[in-house]
């Protein structure tokens, strides 16, 4: 959601992308074979909601209906111009369904004041009284009764912040809403989603993706082109260094933006975040579910795993299927799928999603065809996950995730650099000195703040620096299989009040490895550290989220936290890395490891810091993983 290349991803998936000149036979196809209504959908409280429907022409049957509801326009606007696509993939229009796109509130065509993360309200005041529940409610309940020839069934969609919506649209859902497909939604957006990651603001996404979503004029608008922002040089890292503090941020905005100004009062997980969470509200939930995700997606990794598992667990009898393929943000509803940044998959994971397992779950359980998700077990079952084993690259299903019968393992952080599953009896520490003015960079390469395909970069940039402490094991004899979410537990100190400690699970590869061919980049993949998972935590958040505590200085104190889950296999021949630094540049914003409100810091504040990582004995650091066969 938080990039300007989120939205561009996402208007290509709302259909905003068919404003591109260059001629393309899909738009031939469904004007040829659709018809394009525009409506302006009344809700309760009397605000009317900007509808376009595209019904096919042949009507000799009756047709589900797929609805996604966006933030990002649903142009092209008027009745005679029609998208390239319609619908997930371009498959679904060649199934036919009815297709419904919807602006939200206050956004675009639509009527009424929008919110930025609209908060779910347990309680209506009153018969008109609306949350986006009821928007999606009333739009269904209009759509079954007045668009002619549909069969009573309706599924939602969306990737991002229209996944989000999707996902809002569970909550006292229409009975006619049979299948919802969340995609890369916001599950806790203050906690561990877009903003912030264990109290650690990501500071390009944000900044990136306030640049161009800005709040609505009184009058309603269409989607402006070239409005890119210039950050005048293409090295992101070098702008956010001269930023300085987060509350010059704005000095850069074109206007007042009132939500990244939300995003800096709220350092701490208040009632500010509470409220916009989704994962409490996740009960009673009727429709099918299909929540899908990206291992290397840098915006919304967090959130899918768990709204699958909020649904699941508080929803035995609903359906619900959680994939996760080797997929940035939102990469599945667009081409092949065989490779991302310097990694190759061995097939089209993209194409095998689209057509084989979206197309196959609104098929099932709109029309009442198939088995819902190209295959069940051989007891009959749907089953509870699909995902993409990194490593391995082959697609696994299992009956629950995380795996069961996984077996929990500990990795120890030993001396000279060693890590090892056995526990080190001598207690030490490494040591390093973290400047804020020299951070870690979240990549090698000049460029974005935040590249969408990061996670895929190779971090010997990282190891190579004095600020960075490693640990490997020695080459593997065996596959080892990480399923879930790795644990890391530290035990640290600093000499200031605050600091931050970025954890990172690599997988090292042989020397040997061989390079891709073709390979116009000439990219050296012997020796490569894959960023396997990453996570920061602020260490004043090590007790509570709510209410922040500085640091005795040099005083040992301990920090342990999830990292989003992961499905990997570290082959034989390969290493398993750990890296622990401060920083991680401007992917998270600096900490200026003094205890205090971090927007607001002033140049003086941010300090040079002596970190430790204590190892061995009965407290020493390690990270915890679950491993399967």
């Amino acid at each position: 959601m938080r990039t300007p290349a989120a939205i561009a991803v996402l208007c290509c998936c709302a259909v905003a992308a068919a404003q591109d000149p260059k001629p393309d036979p899909q738009p031939i196809y469904i004007r040829a074979h659709y018809t394009k209504y525009d409506f302006r959908i009344p809700m309760r409280d009397g605000v009317k909601l900007f509808t376009s429907v595209y019904i096919p022409k042949d009507r000799s049957t009756a047709y589900p209906i797929l609805m996604i509801r966006t933030p990002y326009s649903i142009g092209p606007y008027g009745v005679d111009n029609y998208p390239r696509r319609l619908g997930p993939a371009e498959s679904f229009a060649q199934d036919g369904f009815i297709f419904v796109y919807q602006d939200v509130r206050g956004r675009y065509l639509s009527e009424g004041a929008f919110v930025d993360v609209p908060r779910h309200k347990p309680q209506l005041n009153g018969p008109r009284d609306t949350d986006e529940s009821t928007d999606t409610y009333d739009t269904i309940d209009w759509l079954v009764k007045n668009i002619p020839d549909n069969n009573g069934k309706v599924g939602t969609w969306g990737v991002s912040y229209p996944g989000f919506f999707a996902a809002f649209g569970l909550i006292g859902s229409h009975p006619a809403l049979a299948a919802v497909s969340p995609q890369a939604p916001m599950a806790d957006i203050g906690n561990g989603d877009d903003a912030y990651h264990n109290g650690a603001f990501f500071l390009a996404a944000n900044f990136g993706f306030y640049t161009s979503f800005k709040p609505r004029g009184d009058e309603p608008e269409r989607p402006k082109r070239g409005e890119e922002f210039d950050y005048g040089t293409p090295d992101e890292y070098d702008f956010y260094l001269r930023m300085g503090a987060l509350s010059n941020g704005s000095r850069y905005l074109a206007r007042p933006n009132p939500y990244w100004q939300q995003l800096l009062e709220h350092t701490r997980y208040d009632e500010f975040w509470r409220s916009q969470a989704l994962l409490p509200s996740m009960r009673n939930v009727a429709p099918a579910t299909l929540i899908v995700g990206g291992w290397f997606d840098a915006e919304d990794l967090g959130g899918t795993p768990r709204l699958f598992q909020a649904i699941d667990h508080n929803n035995p009898r609903a359906p619900a299927t959680l994939v996760m393929g080797p997929w940035n943000h939102g990469g599945w509803s667009y081409g092949d799928g065989d490779k991302l940044g310097n990694l190759r998959f061995g097939s089209k994971t993209g194409e095998y999603f689209r057509d084989q397992v979206e197309l196959s779950f609104f098929v099932h359980n709109l029309k009442g065809k198939g088995d819902g998700l190209a295959g069940k077990d051989a007891g009959g079952r749907v089953p509870k996950a699909v995902v993409f084993e990194t490593g391995t690259d082959q697609w696994r299903r299992f009956d629950a995730w995380p795996p069961p019968n996984a077996r929990t393992r500990e990795l120890y952080l030993d001396a000279r650099g060693k890590l090892s599953f056995d526990r080190p009896a001598d207690a030490a520490y490494d040591e390093y000195v973290s400047d804020p003015s020299k951070p870690v960079a979240v990549t090698g390469e000049v460029g974005p703040g935040m590249p969408s395909d990061y996670m895929t970069h190779d971090q010997r940039f990282a190891s190579q620096r004095p600020d960075v402490l490693v640990y490997q094991t020695e080459p593997l004899d065996r596959d080892i299989t990480v399923a879930g979410p790795p644990v890391a537990r530290l035990r640290v100190s600093t000499s200031g009040t605050d600091s931050d400690f970025v954890v990172k699970l690599i997988d090292v590869y042989p020397s040997d490895y061989p390079n891709p061919d073709p390979n116009p980049a000439n990219i050296k993949m012997g020796g490569y550290q894959q960023l396997v998972r990453g996570e920061p935590f602020r260490g004043k958040f090590r007790n509570s989220r709510e209410k922040p505590e500085p640091f005795t200085p040099d005083q040992p104190a301990q920090i342990e936290f999830a990292m989003p889950d992961v499905l990997h296999t570290f082959r034989p021949g390969h290493r398993i890395m750990v890296q622990i630094q401060s920083s991680w540049f401007p992917l998270t914003d600096r900490n200026p490891q003094r205890f205090e409100e971090i927007p607001l810091a002033k140049p003086d504040d941010f300090q040079k810091a002596v970190e430790r990582v204590f190892r061995g004995g009965p407290d020493g650091s390690l990270l915890r993983v679950t491993t399967i066969e």
